[in-house]
């Protein structure tokens, strides 16, 4: 079992101690609700999963290092026939057979919850099924159960994984954003929702949220909703048919869940030949944000860096080769021939058209392309994906720069988890024992009374000094200041055209990459 699923490295730092929420799971460990490592990433896509304890112990490792956001992924509502249904029966009988009624549509949907009582509405049609050793429900799209035709909804759950999550989230004051249910998708381009199909799943969106408001709806661990069907962060086209689905979806989470956020991760690409340049991305953060019905929202951008579709370097290194775990996506040639612009160009770019009621997140991938030799990762489902590192994640913190008000992270399960060995450590253990390296996320040219200098803001900054260029001239910090991002000031005249800065704090912990300003 890894390590930091039972406990993390002790450090001098202890963040809180004791948040009230549900009682001790029986026979799993007492609960420590301290933060002791907290890093710049807070939030984190996780499995739900059916043991409590199981549960427990991955909450409090994410609690640990400094989240306090949990996203799962929503299932697909599935217009398909899907073989693994063979086993729901009742009496006899398929479940998708009731005796005295016309089936036109059957949805499946294989999820990791439990549904409460309220919902199940139509007695003898809608029913909790015990079958072959698995747990079924049948459930009506109708809007009368009297109807002679119906619609069903026939879903397969392994337990109450989502219903662990958000008691364990609220034992150490987290929130959790269950994601939506995913829209049925396209036979001949599954990258598009099915509109056949939207009608029912709004149907069962609203059935779903409804029994949400029912269970979580007093919780404090309940923070929103998770939009699961991806899209890209570029100029959509007239009756962008991703949108639409969008548009309709989240006009039901407002009316079901008022004043509950809606989170969205767009995916951004910069290569050449198939993504789209910075620009574009504003337009993107638009027309996403205008689907959401009057409700919150939060536009986490996916970065890029680990699927290899953007890259994280700094603006003086545009004609520089691109680093090695990107030669498999878009060979061995410069930054500048491989990509349209890196992460701090798009987030930029989107930063400048955030609307009111909108909040810009980034979410940085926490894994590599493709594995390396001796490397732990991501097996199944495919692609593979490997494990990146702790200095890698500083650098996409430092790409997101200072507009993001929250950077989260895909995801923990088994990028931040797995081990090479039993006895080496996880990427989650790395970031125990080095969370307290500074990571600057902006730096600019800043007169303070009648001297020129550097202002730097980032994490860890408080006390030490900033090392300035090549000639790696050491200036003491003379001024600092708190907040969501520190901010940090040293008297220093650059030398050149590009300036490299990197951050030694008070406690002696030095930043893993250097920032660079014009």
């Amino acid at each position: 079992m890894h390590r930091i699923l039972w406990s993390i490295v002790a450090v001098a730092l202890v963040v809180g101690a004791f948040v009230p929420g549900a009682s001790e799971p029986e026979g799993c460990p007492p609960r420590d609700t301290r933060v002791t490592a907290p890093y710049a990433i807070t939030g984190y896509w996780v499995m739900p999963r059916a043991d409590r304890c199981v549960t427990q112990r991955m909450v409090e490792a994410i609690h640990t290092i400094g989240g306090d956001t949990l996203i799962t992924f929503g299932p697909r509502f599935n217009a398909r026939e899907d073989p693994g249904f063979a086993a729901c029966r009742v009496d006899g009988r398929p479940c998708a057979q009731v005796p005295g009624k016309r089936i036109r549509q059957v949805y499946t949907y294989t999820t990791s919850e439990e549904f409460g009582k309220g919902m199940l509405r139509c007695p003898g049609l809608e029913r909790r099924i015990e079958s072959e050793g698995r747990v079924f429900y049948r459930l009506s799209l109708a809007d009368d159960c009297r109807e002679p035709v119906h619609d069903l909804v026939l879903v397969a759950t392994d337990g109450d994984g989502l219903g662990n999550l958000m008691a364990e989230a609220a034992a150490y004051g987290m929130r959790v954003f269950p994601g939506l249910p995913a829209a049925a998708q396209r036979e001949d381009k599954p990258w598009e929702p099915d509109h056949d199909h939207t009608g029912a799943l709004n149907a069962f969106t609203a059935r779903v949220l409804a029994d949400y408001r029912a269970r979580f709806g007093a919780s404090g661990a309940f923070g929103g909703v998770y939009q699961s069907f991806e899209l890209a962060m570029r100029d959509r086209a007239p009756k962008d048919p991703i949108i639409e689905l969008y548009t309709a979806q989240h006009a039901v989470v407002a009316g079901a869940l008022p004043g509950k956020p809606i989170l969205v991760s767009p995916y951004i690409d910069a290569r050449r030949g198939r993504g789209f340049p910075p620009e574009q991305a504003g337009d993107g953060v638009e027309d996403i944000a205008a689907t959401r019905a009057g409700a919150p929202m939060a536009i986490a951008v996916q970065d890029g860096r680990g699927t290899g579709k953007v890259p994280v370097h700094g603006p003086h290194e545009e004609g520089a080769t691109v680093v090695p775990r990107l030669v498999p996506v878009v060979g061995e040639v410069s930054n500048a021939q491989a990509y349209h612009g890196a992460t701090r160009d798009y987030v930029e770019a989107a930063a400048g058209e955030v609307p009111d009621g909108v909040e810009l997140w980034v979410n940085v991938e926490g894994f590599e392309p493709t594995p390396a030799a001796g490397e732990c990762g991501r097996v199944d489902p495919l692609p593979l994906r490997g494990r990146t590192t702790k200095s890698r994640l500083d650098q996409q913190i430092m790409a997101s720069g200072p507009h993001a008000t929250k950077i989260i992270s895909y995801g923990w399960d088994p990028f931040f988890t797995c081990q090479a060995r039993y006895d080496t450590p996880s990427l989650a253990d790395d970031i125990a024992k080095g969370w307290r390296q500074p990571v600057i996320v902006h730096a600019v040219r800043q007169d303070r009374n009648g001297r020129a200098g550097i202002l730097v803001q980032g994490h860890n900054l408080r006390g030490g000094s900033l090392r300035f260029g090549p000639e790696g001239t050491v200036v003491r910090q003379e001024w600092h200041s708190g907040g969501r991002l520190e901010s940090a000031w040293a008297p220093y005249v650059p030398q050149g055209s590009w300036t490299s800065v990197t951050a030694t704090n008070g406690a002696g912990h030095t930043s893993t990459s250097p920032y660079v300003i014009g």
